[in-house]
């Protein structure tokens, strides 16, 4: 497949295929010392400085007595999903999504066999598909993810996460979520976080499997959007999607997304990418203490190796930020003992 680098390039793949301090580690506890197996909430972690500082964060500002307590209330975390809480290579997966539709599709539209960006879609040119540029990638997006009902949405989305597979992994997209990612998440939610998805990648695309595979409900996911409109229908009310663009939650729209939909700024913020650099940075003004948290993708031999020359998940500006600010760098080689879930029974 070949890809065009530039940012706008790659903003455009997410979006069309969209429509989610470093601290010192306590006094009384050596970053030499592993935490004992029965306390330890983050146990696929590497004991070191970056586990330490997210656990000494979180000791910090949910005790009443410190100065640096933060209220219930103002318990604010946001991840980005796409290479943060699952992998994203070599393409978003919610694209694989579009690309599967074009197929099932391809009946009722007997002029897509010649007509691009479809053609080559239907015969797997993907050097040709990346050609078409954005405007071919829209029109996959609006032919693939507008004109249905939210709930005929749902309910594709639905049968497609629980049979589609990676075509590199040969596991369920669903599969590919980390496992220390997933610690991460209990671990905040049990000091009282409430934990939102901030992603580029399309907000009903994610609500019907975040609460399963996340234990993030519907409601706390923001994403990039189309827009919808609502139908009597006879007396049947529906919410048709339209083939026109709401939000586009990424870079920028991260923070407007985040002010739009939770009306708190975040206390704790995780991404991978450029694209979250805005979130991250909002999250960085807020007058309470913060943590800033980066996954750099390291491993090529578990998952993928990759940050300032991909065209998918690109991390430059915001690696060299995180660096010079001290934020929470996770390295995916050295701080993970595990990636995935289901490498803990192998």
């Amino acid at each position: 497949m070949k890809s065009n680098p530039s940012v706008q390039f790659c903003f455009v793949v997410l979006f069309v295929v969209g429509l989610l301090q470093a601290c010192s580690p306590p006094a009384e506890q050596s970053t030499d010392t592993p935490l004992p197996a029965a306390t330890d909430p983050l146990p696929s972690w590497v004991d070191g400085p970056r586990k330490q500082a997210i656990i000494a964060y979180v000791e910090e500002v949910t005790d009443s007595t410190s100065s640096s307590f933060i209220p219930v209330a103002d318990r604010i975390a946001t991840f980005d999903n796409d290479g943060t809480l699952w992998s994203e290579q070599p393409i978003y997966f919610q694209f694989y999504f579009a690309l599967d539709r074009v197929q099932a599709l391809a009946a009722t539209h007997p002029g897509w066999k010649n007509q691009q960006p479809f053609k080559a879609v239907l015969e797997n040119d993907m050097e040709t598909l990346m050609q078409q540029g954005e405007k071919g990638l829209l029109e996959i997006v609006m032919a693939t993810h507008a004109g249905t009902t939210t709930d005929e949405f749902d309910s594709l989305v639905t049968s497609w996460v629980a049979t589609a597979q990676h075509p590199v992994k040969k596991r369920r997209f669903t599969e590919l979520v980390y496992q220390p990612m997933l610690e991460l998440l209990d671990f905040l939610r049990a000091n009282d976080f409430k934990v939102f998805i901030v992603s580029g990648g399309g907000i009903e695309f994610m609500r019907p499997w975040v609460e399963s595979v996340y234990g993030i409900p519907k409601d706390q996911v923001v994403g990039s959007s189309i827009q919808t409109e609502y139908e009597y229908n006879d007396g049947n009310p529906i919410i048709k999607r339209l083939a026109k663009i709401d939000l586009i939650d990424d870079k920028e729209g991260k923070p407007v997304g985040i002010n739009r939909y939770i009306g708190r700024r975040p206390v704790f913020a995780a991404g991978n990418s450029d694209g979250d650099l805005q979130m991250l940075r909002w999250t960085d003004s807020n007058k309470l203490k913060t943590l800033k948290l980066y996954v750099h993708h390291t491993d090529s031999i578990r998952e993928w190796a990759y940050d300032r020359d991909s065209p998918i998940g690109r991390f430059d500006t915001g690696l060299d930020e995180a660096k010079a600010k001290g934020w929470t760098l996770v390295d995916m080689k050295s701080d993970w003992k595990t990636i995935y879930p289901f490498e803990k029974n192998q």
